[in-house]
Formats: structure tokens, C-alpha cells, sequence
């Protein structure tokens, strides 16, 4: 993840979780975090706070609380304030699903919380509490969390920037775009397409920068309905990876958001939301992986790396 235009980042917290905000909050700040519910969870919870005490219990401004024990499935928001919870505001819409990786934004205003899930407006919270006296964020119950990133009001906006160079023309194919510094453990790369009419496949590929190596090609092929990984290196197609932990996600004439993250060890790729599947590096200088090549039967229609 690019710590470019965020004013504090936060890399695989333990959880429970609860680390001061640096400056507090101010209205038009923006607040990035990437995660993975637990396959066994029952619930896990955000909450903006106001200190992190314990004992008394902190007051919390805005409390969000995704829980999977009961259906309907829900999301509950509230506020606490001297040890007591406020009315409960219940969502029936659920983003989330277990064992799945996800990422929230949250935009913070004078008035409200407005929060996104997966690229997808979720809710609003109306603001309880002064927002000045919220310098607190707390995470936990049963995730995992990646990455925490805080983006100030004049870079929220921006807080997912481009490639840092396109060598192709904006959302022409075949798109190639230059990443100076190559990959490194926590960018994310997000694609957003629609699918051709009548599809063939289309493919992704991460290369290497002195050859014609690729570190990470993905081809969906969508007429054998197909997910298809694998690397070129040294003039030779390595073995292919096939299998889905998912349903095959792409449909013609669809549109479609793919993210790929970037581990230590491995690719993770969802696509709408949904994880896919893990590739495991086969070129283990993530530095040298500094070219992004997009092409095939597909419109192109955005594409960040952050």
C-alpha cells in the first residue's frame, strides 16, 4: 500500500486493536481499512473513540458492529457515551461474508460517518458525539486486518492515485502502466471493466522489468468459464493454477471490480467483493515486478495502485 498521501499507516495490527489517531479526526478525512473476516466469526467491530480507557469504558462515537450468528445477517451502529449505549441503528444490507477479504472506507463529515464496503456505498451515521474528541480507533472480534490507512482531507479524494505512469492512453487496451518503484508486501491494484458482449477471455499480467518475463499473468476465459494463473519466466510458461475458491465470477456484458493485493508470499484476488484465489510469488523480488499489462475482450474503465 502506498503511504504516499496518508498521514499515518497501520501494517497487520494484532488484534484487539486500538491505536491513537495521529491529529484526531477532522471533517473530510478519509479512513482505509483492509481485512479478512475469520471463517468461524460471529461478529467483529469498528469503533471510533474518544481515549482508549478501559476502565471507565471510553465513549464511543461511532460504533460498527457486523455480526453473522443470526440471520437476517446485520449491521449495527451506535454510540456510547458514560458506559451506555445509545439507539441501536440496525442495517439489513451485508457486504460482508466469512472467511472473504474486504475493505471499508470511511468518510469522515461535520455531521456524519458516510461508510463504503468493497467500493459500494454501505450507510451513513449521523455524528453523536463532537468529532474533536475522537482520537481513538479500535478494532476486534473475530478479523484479521492488513492494513489501516488515515488520508488527510486534501488527499482523501486521492487516496487511491493511479499508476504513477500509463505508457498506454487512459482505458485503451491493450493498457500498460509503469509502477516506478515496482511491488512491494500491502499495494493493492484495482481494476474496474465490463466484460465484451460476446467474450473470449481476457488477461492481467504483473511483468518483470528487464525482459519479457511475467511474474503473475491472470486469464479469465470466460467461454470455458476458466481462471487461469501462471508465470513466464526465463523464455518458458510454468504449470498452470485452475482451481476457484469461489464460483467463476465474470459474465458477459458485466461489469466487474477485481483487486489483487500483494503479500509477502503470495497474490490475493477478489473479484467483486468475493475472494478467488492465492498465487504463491514465483519471482521473489517483488522490486523487479514493475510493469502492468491489461488486455483482450474487455472495456476497461478504471485502474488504481495504492
Amino acid at each position: 500500500m502506498s503511504t504516499a498521501t496518508a498521514k499515518q499507516t497501520v501494517l497487520n495490527p494484532a488484534i484487539p486493536f486500538a491505536g491513537t489517531i495521529l491529529g484526531g479526526l477532522l471533517p473530510g478525512e478519509m479512513v482505509l481499512i483492509q481485512g479478512t473476516v475469520s471463517r468461524d466469526a460471529d461478529r467483529f467491530q469498528v469503533d471510533f473513540q474518544c481515549g482508549s480507557s478501559v476502565k471507565p469504558r471510553a465513549d464511543i462515537a461511532f460504533h460498527f458492529n457486523p455480526r453473522f450468528k443470526k440471520k437476517p445477517l446485520n449491521i449495527v451502529c451506535n454510540t456510547m457515551q458514560k458506559e451506555c449505549w445509545g439507539r441501536e441503528e440496525v442495517h439489513q444490507k451485508m457486504p460482508f461474508s466469512l472467511g472473504k477479504m474486504f475493505e471499508i472506507i470511511v468518510l469522515v463529515q461535520k455531521d456524519m460517518f458516510k461508510v463504503a464496503v468493497n467500493g459500494n456505498h454501505l450507510l451513513e451515521y449521523n455524528q453523536r458525539l463532537d468529532l474533536d474528541r475522537v482520537d481513538t480507533l479500535g478494532i476486534s472480534g473475530k478479523v484479521q486486518v492488513q492494513a489501516i490507512a488515515f488520508y488527510p482531507a486534501e488527499t482523501a479524494v486521492a487516496a487511491r492515485p493511479s499508476l504513477v505512469h500509463r505508457d498506454s492512453k487512459p482505458n485503451s487496451l491493450p493498457f500498460r502502466g509503469q509502477m516506478e518503484k515496482g511491488l512491494s508486501p500491502g499495494h493493492t491494484i484495482t481494476i474496474k471493466g465490463q466484460t465484451s458482449l460476446f467474450p473470449h477471455s481476457f488477461c492481467v499480467n504483473l511483468r518483470v522489468s528487464d525482459g519479457s518475463d511475467i511474474a503473475f499473468h491472470l486469464n479469465p476465459r470466460l467461454k470455458a468459464g476458466t481462471l487461469v494463473r501462471n508465470s513466464f519466466l526465463s523464455d518458458c510458461w510454468g504449470e498452470e493454477e485452475l482451481e476457484l475458491e469461489s464460483a467463476f465470477p465474470f459474465v458477459p456484458d458485466q461489469y466487474f471490480e477485481m483487486i489483487i493485493r500483494c503479500e509477502a508470499h503470495q497474490f490475493k484476488v477478489a473479484v467483486n467483493g468475493v475472494h478467488q484465489l492465492v498465487y504463491r510469488h514465483r519471482v521473489q523480488d517483488l522490486t523487479r515486478i514493475t510493469h502492468l499489462e491489461i488486455q483482450g475482450d474487455v472495456q476497461l474503465l478504471d485502474v488504481k495502485l495504492w
